[in-house]
């Protein structure tokens, strides 16, 4: 039997000095693959001995990945340990790797913001700059200084906690413990896709349809003479009831598709661009093609 391969603190220090680049080449494919890959190949070069094994390890860790670039390292920890696992031979697939990464990115990605962002930087800012606006030297360097000293030991604090906590899953591998969580990951990955979809995937058609005449008592009769007081108390308590103001009512395509099922267009427009990357079409031709229809949609007035 052959002796275990096992990462060490060593090993796992490069991965965490590695994930500081993680950011430094973000691309519109695939955003932060390269950098994730480059994060770990100190591990592959541990635990894979043979150069196929080590391409083919690089290749299933350069599909898309993008979180916030320090709440990664919680992920490269649990990667580390089902690639050890994998690496003494468990029977651990790409999938189920693929699979813990995204379910895991999405739900961690909203966490980095407020935290870091919008809470450690601007009251280490505040203190910095308040000295500093007394001439003091120690303004600039206490930002900078702790600002990286916090980031750092975040990064490699939440990279062994993962590290540990990947350990626990992959001790009870016959137990289905890793398909449940990889399952898991799956549903929550889909529902906060779903999610996304309706907030940021947004098309508005401009095409005006013929109008819709009203019935009588569904608009505003308005008298033809001038309007006294009384009358013009009438109006204002039917427009405040819904009664439309004209006997007629505009009609657009839009509408019509909104009454159907709101968001309808843009989860269509999803599923296409989900097949198109099905089909191996370039990330960046369906982004270049989406503003070019966009654009030749507005120039003739459809959208």
């Amino acid at each position: 039997m052959s002796e275990r391969i096992t990462l060490t603190k060593s090993d796992r220090r490069k991965v965490w000095w590695r994930s500081t680049f993680l950011q430094g080449s973000w691309n519109y494919e695939r955003m932060q693959n390269l950098g994730w890959a480059y994060s770990l190949i100190p591990a592959i070069k541990r635990l894979y001995t043979k150069k196929e094994d080590q391409a083919a390890a690089l290749e299933r860790h350069l599909e898309f990945f993008n979180t916030h670039p320090y709440i990664a390292s919680p992920i490269l920890g649990v990667t580390l340990a089902l690639e050890e696992e994998r690496g003494n031979g468990a029977e651990i697939d790409d999938a189920a790797i693929q699979g813990v990464k995204i379910g895991m990115m999405g739900p961690l990605a909203g966490i980095g913001d407020p935290v870091f962002w919008f809470t450690v930087r601007p009251i280490l800012g505040a203190l910095g700059a308040s000295i500093a606006m007394t001439g003091n030297i120690l303004g600039p360097l206490i930002f900078f200084l702790g600002w990286n000293i916090i980031r750092m030991a975040f990064l490699w604090y939440t990279q062994e906690l993962g590290y540990k906590a990947g350990s626990e899953i992959t001790k009870d591998l016959s137990g289905g413990i890793l398909q449940d969580i990889t399952k898991g990951a799956s549903i929550l990955g889909m529902f906060i896709l779903a999610a996304l979809v309706e907030r940021w995937v947004s098309i508005n058609f401009t095409v005006n349809l013929p109008s819709q005449q009203l019935s009588k008592g569904a608009f505003i009769e308005f008298p033809k003479n001038a309007v006294t007081g009384e009358q013009l108390q009438t109006i204002l308590g039917q427009y405040k009831d819904g009664l439309s103001l004209t006997a007629e009512k505009a009609n657009t395509l839009q509408s019509q598709l909104d009454s159907l099922i709101p968001g309808l267009m843009g989860l269509l427009l999803t599923f296409l661009c989900m097949w198109l990357l099905k089909k191996k079409v370039s990330p960046i031709t369906i982004i270049i093609a989406l503003f070019i229809v966009g654009i030749v949609f507005h120039v003739l007035g459809l959208m």
